[in-house]
């Protein structure tokens, strides 16, 4: 793969620029307003994010990149309803995430958000279709059988179900937690460095399959990243600095985020 370009083409679908059967609706699958937090108090207090204003919409596929520290993370998890926001608002689709009780705010999790993360947090004992249905078995649903068999079809995992997390790839183990996030069918789905732990190949594989979830089945993938690389996958790119949105990036090459990160760099150093 070069950086000159966007990745053209992976396992399960066409190049990324082929059209898309999902397009775009510009209805927001979740938004930020004035949304802040804050760490701490006095002397040690620190602004993570410092009057953020954003949207995600339905059936696209968003990068957050920033320097470390930048806050990045921090957004994330305020939006996806895993860390309290300290004023501002944050809403899945219509829902307001400020001052719902714990017993809303874990449903809504389970329900409506899916989570992909650095680390695969699959059960060992589990095989990969167990891990994949786990949230709905824990839920009391039953998964939709033709949607579950679509998803397990888009990551490529069919002959792999009935193995355990020991005997995958990690590059399979990440599958399995893509399709445990997309068979629930959530609204969106958060990703925290979920290719961080993977070689390049196997990185590029998840990718490729993220980037297919929101062509072929209109799913909506928010994904924090360092990665240039990564960042091309994406429809859009956001890029945070000191707890603020200080870029938007729309069809993103590897060149032009590494660019633009570069540009931020020399600011940081020269202010």
């Amino acid at each position: 793969m070069t950086t000159s370009t966007r990745p053209h083409h992976f396992a399960g679908g066409p190049y990324p620029g082929a059209p898309e059967a999902h397009p775009n609706t510009g209805v927001a699958a979740a938004r930020a307003t004035d949304l802040c937090k804050v760490y701490g108090q006095g002397e040690t207090q620190v602004v993570a994010l410092d009057r953020i204003s954003v949207e995600f919409r339905q059936a696209e596929f968003t990068a957050i990149m920033g320097p470390s520290g930048s806050g990045k993370s921090t957004l994330m998890h305020c939006m996806a309803g895993l860390d309290s926001i300290t004023s501002g608002s944050a809403r899945i689709g219509d829902t307001e995430l400020t001052g719902l009780k714990d017993k809303k705010l874990t449903q809504l999790r389970r329900d409506r958000v899916g989570f992909i993360f650095q680390a695969f947090n699959l059960l060992p004992t589990l095989t990969a279709l167990e891990n994949i249905t786990l949230p709905m078995d824990i839920a009391g649903r039953k998964p939709d059988k033709a949607w579950l068999d679509r998803v397990i079809g888009t990551v490529g995992l069919a002959d792999r179900l009935k193995h355990r997390p020991n005997q995958l790839s990690g590059g399979q183990q990440q599958r399995v937690a893509v399709a445990r996030a997309l068979a629930s069918k959530p609204e969106i789905i958060f990703g925290d460095e979920p290719t961080g732990n993977l070689d390049s190949r196997a990185g590029a594989e998840v990718l490729g399959f993220l980037r297919n979830s929101v062509r072929e089945l209109g799913q909506t993938v928010v994904m924090v990243t360092h990665d240039p690389v990564a960042a091309a996958y994406a429809d859009r790119v956001v890029f945070l600095a000191d707890g603020r949105i200080v870029d938007d990036m729309r069809g993103p090459t590897a060149d032009s985020v590494l660019e633009r990160m570069k540009s931020f760099d020399a600011r940081a150093r020269t202010s």
